[in-house]
């Protein structure tokens, strides 16, 4: 099998791409009949719908996937904790999967850019849903020490008050950017005057 456009994706750090890339091989090997699951990449296979977001993707790929691998594949096993853990909005534990398994050459750009990627969601998910949260709870949603997480937040303008353990979240300014070039203008005006006469 040729497994090219996946190392090229790697390699490129493309990792948006890997889940796609390895479905369309995947459907195409099957569809010309040739036996591929000894030799598929199944941890990366995962570990890109992980990254992409898709977990019914990756739940659906673990269903088909030989029972050999899921009991003998150690990377395999444990890209699937990543995604047992996301499916139960395990925040802490997620970060817990990541660091919990030695991952293969092939697999550790993509699980490190996942686990970035991440925790930017998740501080951009604190920051539009929290007002004040402690440092404790800002710790484990971020995956840090609560001396890194609370640093980490002040570099970003969140106030810390170090007598209640909270930290009081800087609210990103909402930019709306509304663009009214004349042929709107002109559109606009054209259909008052045709609502009043």
């Amino acid at each position: 099998m040729d497994f090219s456009l996946l190392s090229e994706a790697l390699t490129s750090k493309s990792y948006d791409k890997v889940a796609d890339i390895c479905d369309k091989h995947m459907l195409q090997v099957a569809a010309e009949g040739v036996a591929f699951q000894d030799d598929w990449p199944y941890a990366i296979h995962l570990l890109g719908h992980i990254y992409a977001g898709d977990i019914n993707s990756m739940r659906f790929l673990w269903k088909s996937m030989p029972a050999t691998l899921k009991e003998g594949n150690p990377e395999v096993i444990a890209a699937w904790k990543i995604g047992q853990k996301l499916w139960m909005r395990d925040y802490g534990g997620v970060y817990e999967a990541i660091r919990g398994y030695d991952w293969s050459q092939e697999a550790q750009g993509l699980v490190a850019a996942f686990s970035d990627l991440y925790t930017k969601n998740m501080f951009q998910l604190l920051q539009s849903a929290y007002s004040t949260i402690s440092i404790q709870d800002t710790a484990l949603f971020l995956g840090m020490s609560e001396d890194d997480a609370t640093t980490f937040v002040q570099q970003q303008g969140w106030a810390v008050d170090p007598a209640s353990q909270m930290l009081t979240v800087k609210k990103q300014p909402i930019v709306t950017e509304q663009k009214l070039d004349a042929s709107k203008l002109q559109n606009l005006t054209e259909y008052v005057f045709h609502l009043e006469h």
